[in-house]
């Protein structure tokens, strides 16, 4: 396939970023590794009925209330007062979140989501390592331009985000025209990480791994960093993130 006739493939390594790429026409792909779109990828992968992003905590206890859903999400890492969940993959297994819905707000990942629908976004899915396959298959099998957006922490820029944005890029290059040095970097940063992202992590003491390990989070770390552990393409379509069939 000539340059000329495939997408283009652009990488945001922060929010405070998107508003320098043209996206109306463009797949986002949402990536809050730690651990927003990991823990979106656990629940639809558990039979979640859908997952509903949301900015703020108010807004996330008022629609779970309306909608006798469930409430979770995190502020700087822990769980949201006035929450009853939290942020964690684990919390969400098959026999408590099958068929529920999920309300969900953090501190980066849902926010993201948002500013990318309101600027415009042709379309939405959220990525992680947990959903690392389905996400390149599918962006594979569209063949449209993409704009893979990391989430950060609070606009700064983060290794794991930029870590997956590699790993896709290294997945489905051939695929797309890149002439982006943002999507170059992440790609050089996944390659220097393997084979052992956790360990890459723990030895560059990456902010958000002092953070959650901090917390007594390693086996999140741990989890939100291993391929393909919730396969499944969660698609943001009107409010809501469902599970693509």
């Amino acid at each position: 396939m000539s340059v000329e006739n495939k997408p283009e493939l652009y990488t945001s390594l922060s929010p405070a970023l998107l508003n320098l790429y043209d996206i109306n026409s463009s797949i986002v792909v949402i990536i809050d590794v730690l651990r927003a779109t990991s823990t979106i990828a656990a629940a639809l992968y558990n039979g979640a009925k859908e997952v509903i992003p949301v900015n703020n905590v108010s807004d996330c206890i008022q629609i779970g209330k309306a909608m006798n859903a469930i409430t979770a999400g995190e502020r700087d890492g822990k769980v949201a007062e006035g929450l009853e969940y939290g942020n964690s993959p684990f919390e969400y297994p098959r026999s408590f979140i099958e068929n529920k819905t999920l309300v969900l707000t953090t501190t980066n990942g849902t926010k993201l989501l948002h500013m990318a629908n309101n600027n415009g976004a042709a379309e939405i899915v959220t990525g992680s390592f947990a959903n690392l396959d389905a996400i390149c298959d599918y962006l594979i099998k569209m063949n449209k331009p993409v704009l893979l957006a990391c989430s950060a922490w609070k606009d700064k820029i983060n290794i794991e985000d930029t870590m997956f944005a590699g790993a896709v890029v290294h997945q489905i290059k051939q695929h797309f025209n890149i002439n982006c040095d943002a999507s170059k970097m992440a790609e050089g940063l996944y390659l220097s990480a393997q084979p052992d992202l956790f360990e890459f992590m723990k030895i560059q003491q990456a902010s958000h791994f002092l953070r959650l390990s901090g917390f007594g989070l390693e086996k999140d770390l741990r989890h939100c960093l291993t391929p393909n552990t919730a396969n499944v393409l969660p698609i943001f379509k009107e409010g809501k993130l469902i599970c693509r069939k």
